[in-house]
């Protein structure tokens, strides 16, 4: 290789180090980042995922990411544009979405979408591929102060999951100052329960099944083991 072909794929290696990290940085910012005032002027736009699409394989496949990602995921971006269009929901931020259509039947609709894009957008950051392990020692810390050690937060989170009935999601919660694991059904969200939501895993089969079939349990321990980002939960911890 000569000199030119390795300044080349620096270069490429560069540019791709620093579009991982702008997707991880605008992935945050729809979590919460920046200011409700600042999410507001473009609230409804599909964020991008903080790593490529085959970067969690062989856990998850980029064909499970094309689909879940490229196909769920944005449905719920275009399906919640159309319908806020010229309502009073067209110019707020996601999470003031969220918060001001939970529980009327007749936003249903509005809510349904406007919350699955931010529990799939905080799914995708709850993962980051060589993830699982031990967690960063200040949220070990607090692991173990609400669960006695990380094995047991570790099967609570896995025993959730696995439960729930139908379509839903796992979460890591703050309550307080105590962690405690929580499942919702559906589109629902800790969001409006007055929780800090630090990690998640999804549980509609869309999420696992061109992977593990009905093997829910394989997926959810493998995601545990493999891929849970808790350098995020740390990070939403505060």
């Amino acid at each position: 290789m000569n000199k030119n072909d390795t300044t080349s794929s620096s270069t490429v290696l560069d540019r791709r180090s620093f579009l991982v990290a702008s997707a991880g940085t605008a992935a945050w910012i729809a979590m919460g980042g920046l200011s409700e005032t600042a999410q507001a002027a473009s609230p409804l736009v599909l964020p991008p995922l903080p790593y490529a699409e085959n970067a969690l394989d062989p856990v998850i496949t980029a064909n499970t990411i094309s689909f879940h990602y490229g196909k769920h995921h944005k449905a719920y971006v275009d399906n919640l544009n159309k319908l806020v269009t010229g309502t009073e929901y067209a110019d707020l931020s996601l999470k003031k979405i969220i918060t001001g259509t939970a529980g009327w039947p007749d936003k249903a609709a509005i809510f349904n979408n406007a919350a699955q894009i931010w529990n799939h957008t905080f799914y995708w950051n709850s993962m980051k591929p060589k993830g699982g392990g031990e967690p960063p020692a200040a949220l070990k810390q607090k692991i173990e102060a609400s669960f006695g050690s990380v094995d047991a937060c570790r099967k609570e989170l896995a025993g959730a999951a696995v439960s729930q009935f139908g379509s839903g999601w796992a979460w890591l919660v703050l309550d307080g100052d105590k962690l405690k694991v929580v499942k919702t059904a559906n589109a629902d969200t800790p969001l409006t329960t007055g929780v800090k939501p630090l990690l998640t895993i999804d549980v509609w089969e869309h999420a696992y099944y061109l992977d593990y079939q009905n093997r829910r349990a394989d997926y959810v321990n493998a995601v545990l083991d493999k891929l849970i980002n808790w350098e995020f939960a740390l990070q939403n911890a505060g």
